[in-house]
């Protein structure tokens, strides 16, 4: 299994942070590869999410299940087939972080371990002539850069403007 771990600030409370988080439709307004996510189940524990991606010729419904949470610090997930992932959102309420013309702060940590061997080609709908290290070898960088633009334009809707962030990756997998 690797990881992959990554935090920033985040300027509000750590209750609408988690209330923004829980609520994994709202993913797709915030890159192209990812669209028309459909909800089964409350939003807390339980919750099932089918999220459609697709980029190039790669196409893949992961289906995320809310397995815990600790509301407003912690919402854990898995991914329910396919590629064996899991991970969470994790909300720590540091205050003393705000700037001084800010009213609250939370770090935001987003942890998730995966196998990537568990990303055949039959799992990511793959022609058969494709290998699968060749495609992770090409999304590798669209996957860094995309983090970077997603947690900007995710802050930028629980603060209210956009501003410049700092996205600390904490460890660095192998393969991704």
């Amino acid at each position: 299994m690797e990881t992959v771990e990554a935090s920033t600030l985040v300027y509000v409370s750590p209750e609408e942070i988690y209330e923004f988080l829980v609520d994994f439709r709202q993913y797709e307004s915030y890159t192209k590869y990812v669209s028309d996510i459909e909800r089964q189940g409350d939003e807390d524990a339980g919750a099932v999410y089918d999220i459609p991606l697709s980029w190039w010729k790669v196409t893949y419904t992961a289906r995320a299940e809310v397995t815990d949470v600790d509301r407003p610090s912690q919402i854990e997930w898995e991914l329910a087939k396919g590629i064996d992932a899991h991970g969470r959102w994790e909300i720590e309420h540091v205050p003393e972080e705000a700037p001084e013309d800010k009213s609250d702060a939370c770090r935001v940590r987003f942890y998730s371990e995966f196998d990537p061997d568990s990303a055949d080609g039959d799992t990511l709908n793959l022609p058969s002539v494709i290998p699968v290290s060749r495609i992770i070898d090409r999304v590798k960088p669209k996957i860094q850069t995309a983090a970077r633009v997603i947690t900007r334009r995710m802050i930028a809707d629980l603060e209210g403007e956009e501003r410049e962030i700092d996205l600390k990756v904490h460890e660095a997998p192998v393969s991704v």
